[in-house]
């Protein structure tokens, strides 16, 4: 049997989709799942055992292309699924497994998504606050609640891949390592001051840890901040891997921290130790899924608030989360 997983389009929902996907391959054994994915989720899926190929899906954020997901769909029909899980809830996310003619569509009803979606289930956000729960669901008869307990994600990262990433890169492995994070693509309402970032970074050098920065090519600009702000503290590779390198160094770090993002859990699902950052959004919802985890927010009345921006102006619930806060986080989890 084959299915075909329509994946998140961020790149930490796709993470927190991956026990689904254990779930369904022990249910049901020897079923083959590929995934539908845009490219820059793709390395992740990846590095997913139990996931068998990756397709490319080519349109970005918000774009519908009828005929260009017509065509798609058409090559998907000659891949002889006999199941689609739609994990998005748009409409959009449940057009090509309808047009590729695949019997069973699983998803929730989303966007009335009556007919794209044959087997509906409805979410039920007070019962599931978890996104992870929500995934869940999708491996059950709709209506039944998902069993637990859930296996926490896991991504691979052999010692092999970690080598080839370094000589890649042509950098050495520090004696101690600790990842910052500094990005969220969702918004700057989530992200920790650079300045903080710094002051953490300052503090960890003098005792002669190393501190590696991760991101995307837009988080260049503020991890070269934080460089300029703790010279000779830190160095810059946002932008500078694949997120599949990142995946390597990130596994090779002693100590994550991190921003409310994608990377987090990456991080999370390679069982890294981990200080989480909260502001605007909150981890009720999307938490690391480690049990090397320590989350740190203000919880202040304004938050979570789940802006892009802080509607307030201040940006309190990160600026007022201090650097000796998170240091002491950081010794904490080290020495647990």
């Amino acid at each position: 049997m084959k299915a075909l997983i329509v994946a998140p389009a961020w790149i930490g929902d796709t993470i927190m989709a991956q026990p689904l996907f254990a779930r369904l391959r022990a249910r049901h054994p020897g079923l083959q799942l590929d995934a539908l994915a845009p490219r820059w989720v793709a390395p992740v899926l990846q590095r997913m055992d139990d996931i068998s190929e990756v397709v490319d899906s080519p349109f970005g954020h918000g774009q519908i292309s009828f005929k260009a997901r017509w065509r798609l769909a058409r090559t998907i029909g000659e891949g002889g699924y006999a199941a689609a899980y739609i994990l998005p809830n748009s409409l959009k996310s449940a057009l090509v497994p309808f047009f590729a003619g695949i019997p069973r569509r699983v998803g929730f009803t989303g966007e009335s998504r009556y007919g794209l979606i044959n087997v509906r289930h409805t979410l039920d956000k007070q019962a599931q606050p978890l996104m992870i729960e929500r995934f869940m669901q999708l491996a059950e008869v709709p209506g039944v609640p998902p069993e637990k307990p859930f296996a926490n994600p896991r991504l691979r990262s052999t010692a092999t891949e970690q080598a080839k990433t370094l000589a890649e890169l042509a950098i050495e492995r520090p004696a101690r390592l600790v990842a910052f994070c500094p990005g969220a693509e969702y918004g700057p309402a989530k992200r920790w001051p650079a300045a903080h970032f710094a002051a953490l970074a300052r503090a960890l050098n003098a005792r002669g840890t190393a501190v590696w920065l991760f991101g995307s090519p837009k988080d260049h600009a503020v991890a070269e901040e934080i460089c300029q702000l703790a010279p000779g503290c830190c160095r810059n590779l946002c932008g500078a891997t694949s997120l599949a390198q990142a995946v390597d160094l990130l596994a090779l770090a002693d100590l994550v921290v991190c921003n409310d993002s994608g990377l987090m859990h990456v991080a999370a699902a390679l069982d890294r130790p981990i200080v989480a950052l909260y502001g605007s959004s909150s981890p009720g919802f999307t938490p690391p899924l480690s049990e090397q985890a320590d989350i740190l927010s203000l919880n202040l009345d304004c938050s979570p608030c789940f802006k892009r921006e802080c509607p307030l102006g201040h940006f309190d619930c990160l600026n007022k989360l201090s650097p000796e806060q998170v240091l002491a986080a950081v010794d904490k989890r080290s020495a647990a």
